[in-house]
């Protein structure tokens, strides 16, 4: 895995008149993951833009070494392609070889149209591509949203993989996730 570090400095969003948060700081080396909690509409995925640098902060600075895998609600996968070939179009563009299909359980959903899927199959896929581009920092907003019980413990495991195995896992989301060794931050500590 490529070195990766990720380092966020009196970070402030602000979104219309509304303060979200300020003062919040991370610094993650190797093998750390977090836990962004905290209800809807409080910053977490302002934050996780933010951290990707899809969108400026409002105050404060985001230093990253590694490249950047980013899960949220828009799984970027073409809505009128069949599943594996709008996969397929990923994987020739990240220059992954291996797939995840069948641990993900999407081999039998490879000729249906992105569209029809499932809110959990699209989240599915969206961990698909992710695990294709083999980057070192992941940045998860909201991953459990539409998975049942079982999805739910197969995205837990592959976190704990990533991040056991040398990457950094930030995960923004209202629902618990286990991350055995990671911290939990609470943005609402961070908030006005």
């Amino acid at each position: 895995m490529q070195e990766c570090s990720l380092t966020a400095r009196e970070l402030a969003c602000r979104r219309g008149d509304r303060l979200l948060f300020r003062g919040l700081e991370l610094a993650l080396v190797p093998g750390d993951a977090i836990h962004i909690a905290g209800p809807n509409g409080i910053g977490k995925s302002s934050l996780m833009r933010i951290l990707a640098g899809l969108m400026q902060p409002y105050a404060g600075s985001v230093e990253r070494t590694g490249s950047i895998g980013l899960v949220d609600e828009r799984p970027a996968l073409d809505e009128h392609a069949p599943l594996g070939k709008a996969l397929g179009f990923w994987q020739r563009i990240d220059g992954a070889a291996d797939n995840e299909f069948a641990r993900l359980g999407l081999a039998d959903l490879l000729d249906v149209p992105v569209r029809y899927l499932s809110t959990g199959q699209r989240k599915r896929a969206a961990f698909a591509r992710l695990l294709g581009q083999s980057a070192p920092i992941w940045l998860l907003d909201e991953p459990l949203n539409g998975l049942d019980r079982d999805a739910v413990a197969l995205v837990e495991r592959i976190v704990a993989e990533h991040y056991h195995g040398g990457g950094i896992a930030v995960i923004a989301s209202h629902q618990a996730i286990a991350i055995e060794g990671g911290k939990t931050v609470a943005i609402e500590d961070f908030a006005k």
